[in-house]
């Protein structure tokens, strides 16, 4: 049984969107365009659909107090390097700033591995923003290593953040 002061971690809601956003649009550092605008919403609710209805992604959430504190989403891919290996892809990991420090981060990573290993992923990466120097030294206290370098190509300049 869960004690009241551990985060559960289960799949995402469409009633979870606005903690979801409100998230990612209080990130300054990553920079990915978010807002709570309400212009936007119909964007997160058409993206979250899209993620929803794949086979090879689960957006999680972590509820501490009734609250979203935390989410990460995971994606799964098969490729035929490494003999048809499948990989697990760990992203938009985020803590919410006042609960940042309270091992929520940590617990959410190490159910991203379990689902991982559920599914039978023979590889879990992740890719952090090169910003994120106390990012980094968490992932690699929970055991990830820097192998490689990321590269992005923007497709599609967001509207500006209001």
């Amino acid at each position: 049984m869960t004690s009241a002061a551990e985060p559960v971690f289960r799949r995402a809601e469409r009633a979870d969107l606005p903690a979801l956003i409100a998230l990612f649009a209080a990130d300054a550092l990553g920079g990915h365009g978010d807002t709570v605008h309400p212009d936007a919403f119909a964007r997160y609710e058409r993206a979250f659909e899209r993620i929803e209805a794949s086979a090879n992604d689960i957006l999680l959430v972590g509820v501490f107090g009734g609250e979203v504190v935390a989410t990460a989403q995971v994606t799964f891919t098969t490729s035929l390097p490494s003999r048809g290996r499948t990989n697990m892809t760990i992203e938009a990991v985020q803590t919410r700033d006042d609960m940042r420090g309270q091992g929520i981060g940590a617990k959410l990573i190490h159910h991203c591995i379990a689902l991982g290993r559920e599914r039978g992923a023979g590889l879990i990466q992740l890719m952090s923003n090169a910003k994120r120097a106390d990012a980094h030294r968490f992932y690699e206290r929970l055991g990830f290593k820097k192998s490689h370098a990321g590269f992005k190509m923007v497709l599609e300049a967001l509207p500006a953040a209001t």
